[in-house]
């Protein structure tokens, strides 16, 4: 078995993303990734696998791409804001800080995109899900930090900086109990029959 697939001749979003079958112009081989994984619903190749991986991720990319360019819009709006100017240089930091990580989260969750154009018709699909599933949980991470950042600049100059950080620090480990704890939880209880 061939260790790249052939990438689809279309665009993102127009590959299968369904159970039906194979896809037009797929083959369904015997013993070459056509039978299902053990425990599996789905019998489709692993083309089509990768096909559906990526529209997914696609999917899941254009919600949250959304909310950054929400956020990172309105951190760009902020110094032309009257009362920035009396920010002190903590407070300052903090923004920049904030603005460097959408910058950053911006680049991370729109790298797919140009991954995808770098590696079109390259017969490179596994590569491109694998490599842009990296770049959307590093997003994500990014997203997170980001977030503890805004809400830390805003509480300090609303409330005070100890409410600040904690405020800050009580978001982080909500994400992480949210985006990672529950789902890793979900996964074993469902590996472990329950």
């Amino acid at each position: 078995m061939p260790d790249r697939l052939p990438m689809a001749e279309s665009e993102p979003g127009a590959g299968p993303a369904h159970d039906a079958g194979p896809a037009l112009g797929a083959q369904s081989v015997p013993g070459a990734g056509s039978a299902p994984r053990e425990g599996s619903e789905r019998n489709e190749t692993r083309a089509e696998r990768m096909d559906r991986n990526w529209n997914e991720l696609l999917q899941e990319l254009r919600v949250v791409q959304t909310g950054v360019q929400v956020l990172s819009g309105f951190l760009l709006t902020l110094p032309f804001q009257q009362r920035f100017a009396r920010l002190d240089a903590f407070e300052r930091s903090t923004f920049v800080t904030a603005v460097v990580l959408a910058a950053l989260t911006t680049a991370l969750l729109v790298a797919p995109v140009s991954s995808h154009r770098l590696l079109f018709r390259k017969h490179e699909k596994d590569v491109l899900v694998d490599t842009s599933n990296r770049m959307a949980k590093a997003g994500l991470t990014s997203l997170a930090l980001t977030m503890a950042a805004v809400i830390l600049l805003v509480m300090d100059v609303v409330v005070g900086r100890r409410a600040g950080f904690l405020a800050a620090a009580a978001l982080l480990a909500f994400y992480l109990v949210i985006w990672v704890v529950v789902p890793l939880s979900q996964l074993r209880r469902s590996e472990g029959g329950d």
